[in-house]
């Protein structure tokens, strides 16, 4: 019912919270009696559906910003106000368009007199109507939203609660809160959850849950006939204390922070020792370092109060994004550059889109212009690296981090040199200056030093030449020195003080600069005003991004824990309880479980941010350790899972792939952190560079086998073994992976050089753990009972290793090769399996 007149908006909100705050409490139909109910089915639903829904319910457009696809939604009301005022009903808006005294609803022509009758008695008993079977997303206005009570009360704006668990009859099975709040929704839809997961099963889905690898057969076995109560919980404290735990959860955050070793644009060069970015997030995983200081150190490291190497390390996260260095225009790929960076920091700390609101009003969230550039004048102080060429590898984007010590011994040789170098000088200009015409002017330019060698003696005296040739010995000899190496780290640094001025670009065109905007938080969240610290002479920043650090990370902030939790269930389940994970705005999808997400942020936030303890709350739950086979009835009833009655199987990431494959071949390297390494790259894919191999190196065979996370990611080079099974565009933040299904994946898995290697390796690891000499019929079948073993983490069926064997066979007899190539083709079978590729 498009058009609804204007109303209060504090009245919208009102009534938002209120609902808002009943769905919270679990209390889905407050004082609905059955009749209430039925009258709304019998006599109010139909009419929407024939009048209505075509412009105003489930999957519709929402024309003018109104839906009666939920309750929450009517109440919330239009892009002009709430359609039912439950404290007014006579007075709402929805009674006054059916009776067509101001706007004109159905459009198509007045409804009967008996059904505007119906609609009011409805409206005056409460607007009783069931909760739909899946949340519906809160319709967006046409038009920016505003910033007022009612888009204040948008859920994620709203801060964190702290339910109490439900009880339901499923608690029998719960094993910890988690489970009561999933019950209870289960409950309330007339389903149950699926049993438990067989312990081989759950066991090879730990191991790659938290730290990405496949367990050993030992490992399965220990697990398996251990009959303790406290066997997983235990696997689950020996993990998260490994050091490969962060590996695996470290690369979440990369993929999120767009993780390039690589300026991208044309050259794509290198981006000099990015990787201590990398090990300093893995690092930061593996120490369960509080979220909120690990943000605070990534934002404003170096503005500190005790800046520290890894606070330093830290803010290479504004060194992720791509550098152009030759833009055509400097102040725009200025502008672009910290786009990208205000669009992550928005998207992947606070979920919101804050990017869109670059060039005019949020179109969906309630966010002005002016919040954007308010945002950005935070980071006002950052120089731009664009077009700067190769400066941008030395000093204008690395900090020395070395000891005090090796920074003076470099200090003082540097400054020696440059003395000599000084000296040297004057005697040079001295001598050119009595030279003639040609040999003058080749001083200016590249032959310089050529004439000097040639020339310089004629044009000075014996004493002269001789002590400008010690000048020059002390010189060769100050360079040959050796000192300690200095330890350089891409960072902030040489940051523009004062700090640039920001002004509000119209239409977000720097030629087109407006009215100059302070720091500001966002509108929809706080009233505050930043307190900025004052500009002293000698400050090297100004200290204005560790105020904006301080607020995203402050307990205070209804969005950043929140946002993180969702994530941290998003990569144990698949998806979030808010599916849309970077986007909690009006537009993103509504959680199934608010009450569980915000329980979980109060457990969150009440540890001290830490992260260990929350895998640690969901692994040992009955929801994590259900099995992956739902029943009928929960199909039909549930498709999407989101009561979560059961787990979801999933694909292995595509590093989780490749490290896998390289665990069972018994190739792979598990050193941790260092510098990137370069796998082979097949010659084809090197010749579509325009200088074929140009950045990328060699690595030997041993560094090559290391893992995944530890290859160097080079922007328009990505290794087609991962970039196959979907690894992330580094050019732009990714919140989820995604899992398509397309022929170059298998093309890939079987035919590359690397699948076959690996598979010959395997076939190789499969005899030696056999102790096999000589091949017969018998030990082939043990060859192919043991690769099965490895690749899905339990013992095969007789029948399997038949099949396997028969493959063997087969090859042997009537292909005509040998029984050793026969078993590596059974093992590149045994890794494209997909119980391999697949967890249940």
């Amino acid at each position: 019912m498009q058009g609804l007149v204007s109303g209060d908006p504090a009245v919208a909100g009102k009534a938002l919270v209120a609902e808002e705050n009943r769905q919270t409490k679990g209390d889905l139909s407050p004082g609905f009696s059955p009749e209430d109910l039925a009258f709304y089915r019998e006599k109010i639903e139909p009419i929407f559906v024939k009048n209505c829904n075509e412009c105003h319910g489930v999957g519709s457009k929402f024309r003018g910003g109104f839906s009666l696809a939920a309750r929450e939604h009517l109440l919330k009301g239009g892009e002009s106000g709430p359609g039912v005022l439950l404290d007014k009903p006579d007075e709402s808006m929805l009674i006054d368009v059916i009776n067509y005294r101001t706007y004109e609803m159905p459009p198509s022509g007045k409804l009967p007199a008996d059904q505007i009758a119906s609609i009011t008695e409805w409206v005056k008993r409460g607007a009783p109507m069931p909760p739909p079977a899946v949340p519906v997303a809160m319709p967006v206005h046409e038009g920016p939203p505003q910033v007022n009570e009612a888009t204040k009360a948008h859920w994620a704006f709203r801060p964190v609660t702290d339910p109490k668990p439900p009880v339901s009859h499923l608690d029998r099975l719960a094993k910890n809160d988690i489970d009561r709040f999933l019950f209870a929704k289960m409950e309330a839809a007339g389903l149950e959850p699926v049993g438990p997961a067989e312990k081989r099963t759950l066991i090879r889905r730990l191991y790659y849950d938290v730290i990405g690898l496949p367990p050993s057969p030992a490992q399965v076995e220990a697990f398996v006939q251990d009959a303790s109560p406290e066997a997983l919980s235990k696997v689950i404290d020996d993990l998260l204390e490994s050091p490969h735990y962060g590996e695996k959860w470290g690369r979440f955050w990369l993929d999120l922070v767009r993780y390039a070793e690589t300026n991208s644009f044309e050259r794509d060069n290198p981006k000099p020792n990015v990787w201590k970015y990398r090990d300093y997030v893995i690092d930061s995983f593996n120490r369960d370092k509080p979220y909120d200081q690990f943000l605070i150190e990534q934002l404003a490291g170096d503005e500190l109060p005790q800046v520290t190497r890894d606070s330093v390390i830290a803010t290479g996260y504004y060194r992720l994004n791509a550098w152009d260095d030759e833009p055509a225009d400097q102040r725009q790929a200025f502008y672009d550059e910290m786009d990208d960076i205000v669009s992550t920091t928005g998207q992947v700390m606070l979920g919101m889109t804050i990017g869109c609101a670059r060039c005019h009003d949020h179109k969906l969230d309630p966010m002005p212009q002016k919040d954007y550039y308010g945002f950005l004048a935070f980071m006002a102080d950052l120089q731009s690296y664009a077009g700067r060429g190769d400066q941008m590898n030395s000093r204008w984007s690395q900090t020395d981090i070395s000891s005090p010590e090796v920074i003076q011994a470099h200090a003082e040789r540097d400054a020696a040199v440059q003395k000599l170098e000084e000296q040297m000088r004057q005697i040079e200009q001295a001598a050119i200056l009595k030279m003639k015409g040609e040999d003058q002017r080749k001083t200016e330019g590249a032959e310089r030093k050529k004439v000097l060698r040639e020339k310089l003696k004629d044009f000075l005296s014996k004493e002269e030449f001789d002590h400008y040739q010690g000048l020059k010995n002390q010189l060769e000899e100050l360079r040959k020195q050796t000192l300690p190496p200095r330890e350089m780290v891409l960072s902030v640094n040489n940051c523009q003080m004062p700090p640039r001025v920001t002004p509000l670009l119209i239409r977000g065109n720097p030629a087109t600069p407006g009215e100059p905007v302070e720091p500001q938080f966002l509108s929809v969240l706080t009233d505050e005003l930043p307190q900025l610290p004052p500009l002293t002479p000698g400050q090297k920043t100004a200290g204005r991004r560790l105020v904006l650090a301080n607020w995203i990370a402050s307990q205070e902030n209804p969005l950043t824990a929140r946002v993180m939790v969702n994530r941290i269930w998003q990569m144990h389940f698949g998806r979030g309880l808010v599916k849309s994970s970077s986007n909690f705005g009006l537009k993103g999808d509504l959680p199934t479980h608010p009450e569980l997400l915000d329980w979980l942020t109060t457990r969150f936030v009440e540890g001290g941010f830490r992260i260990k303890p929350l895998h640690r709350l969901i692994l040992n739950s009955y929801a994590w350790q259900m099995s992956s086979r739902p029943t009928a009835a929960q199909l039909n009833a549930d498709p999407q899972n989101d009561l979560y009655t059961h787990f979801e199987m999933r694909r292995l990431t595509a590093e989780e792939t490749r490290d896998g494959l390289l665990a069972v071949s018994g190739e792979l390297n598990l050193a941790v952190g260092g510098p990137s390494v370069y796998t082979a790259m097949p010659k084809e894919v090197l010749a579509g560079q325009s200088v074929p191999g140009q950045g990328w190196g060699q690595s030997s065979p041993e560094e090559q086998n290391r893992r995944s996370v530890y290859i160097h990611v080079k922007r328009s080079l990505l290794v087609p073994t991962l970039s196959s099974l979907d690894f992330p565009d580094p050019d732009g933040t990714c919140p989820i992976r995604f899992a398509t299904t397309q022929p170059t994946q298998a093309l890939t898995s079987l035919n590359s050089a690397f699948y076959n290697q690996q598979a010959k390796e395997f076939a190789e690891r499969v005899r030696a753990d056999l102790q096999i000499n000589e091949f017969n019929d018998e030990s082939l079948r043990q060859c192919v009972a043991q690769a099965l073993t490895l690749t899905t983490n339990r013992p095969p069926t007789t029948a399997e290793v038949e099949r396997g064997f028969g493959l063997i066979q087969s090859l042997r007899d009537r292909g005509q090769v040998s029984a050793d190539l026969a078993l590596e083709r059974f093992c590149l079978v045994a890794i494209n399996l997909n119980e391999f590729l697949y967890l249940d």
